[in-house]
């Protein structure tokens, strides 16, 4: 299973847009390459095509546009990030990122939950458990 597959899989149980689905997708799957260490991370992407290439597509540590504004939010974003280093920042601007998405909390929590189920299906189920364990604040934003 590829990440497209993954993509239309939570479109469809989640019932959202598809290219609102992508970015989801494209954004935890970015958190989770940033935060995860090491071979863990590496193998499960591995194991999903594409999944790398979505994940850098919504990079959550790639600049903002410019002339995007930001404001308040984006430069605490940007000291947060700083101060706690990447980790921290990876997953500061993907929660964001998914909040600036326009979906509320339960259509972010069940789009993570199915995109959970189809990564287990696909990398199988322990790899993908280590990789998130390895981001434990990520289940909680999650609602996992």
């Amino acid at each position: 299973m590829d990440a497209q597959s993954i993509v239309n899989t939570v479109a469809e149980k989640a019932g959202l847009d598809q290219a609102v689905t992508e970015k989801v997708v494209g954004t935890i799957f970015s958190v989770l390459e940033h935060e995860a260490e090491g071979t863990t991370a590496s193998s499960f992407f591995a194991r999903i095509p594409g999944a790398d290439a979505l994940a850098q597509k919504y990079d959550v540590m790639a600049a903002a546009p410019a002339g995007g504004g930001g404001g308040f939010l984006s430069s605490l974003q940007g000291a947060l990030g700083g101060v706690l280093g990447e980790k921290t920042g990876a997953l500061i601007n993907g929660v964001a990122a998914l909040k600036a998405s326009g979906l509320d909390m339960a259509q972010i929590q069940k789009a993570g939950a199915t995109l959970i189920q189809q990564a287990q299906a696909a990398a199988g189920p322990q790899l993908t458990n280590e990789v998130l364990n390895s981001v434990p604040s990520l289940k909680g934003h999650l609602g996992l």
